[in-house]
């Protein structure tokens, strides 16, 4: 095997590696593609989350609302539930939010996996181009 190499002129082994390059460049860019579809699967999720946080608050708010016109046009026991009622559904909410927020914030957007590959493969081709006989 060793011997069939050697047989090999420059050229040759250059195209092989240009071949090889090429093949591992493909590789990268579809890593990189999976791995990119990963995190903006996770940052939909929490995108969702703050939606259904903001959605919930504003139903909280709109409670509060009712609750204020309430008071304002009898002045009657039956206001005091809406008005917490209106509290709690806006604490809930708000605490929804900060979570997506929190998650959102936490999140690594950068294909660390691909970048250390990347990086493996800069040092192959080097190898391989100091070499090319071997």
């Amino acid at each position: 095997m060793q011997g069939s190499r050697d047989d090999r002129s420059l050229g040759e082994l250059f195209a092989e590696l240009s071949r090889q390059t090429t093949t591992l460049v493909r590789q990268e860019v579809a890593l990189a593609k999976t791995e990119m579809s990963q995190k903006v699967s996770s940052v939909g999720k929490d995108v969702a989350s703050l939606a259904a946080g903001g959605a919930v608050a504003y139903a909280g708010f709109l409670g509060i609302m009712a609750a204020v016109v309430i008071l304002l046009a009898e002045v009657l026991p039956w206001w005091l539930a809406a008005l917490v009622v209106g509290i709690v559904v806006t604490l809930v909410g708000y605490m929804l939010v900060q979570r997506g927020l929190t998650a959102l914030k936490h999140e690594d957007m950068a294909p660390r996996q691909t970048i250390e590959t990347l990086r493996d493969d800069a040092e192959w081709a080097k190898q391989q181009a100091k070499q090319p006989g071997s």
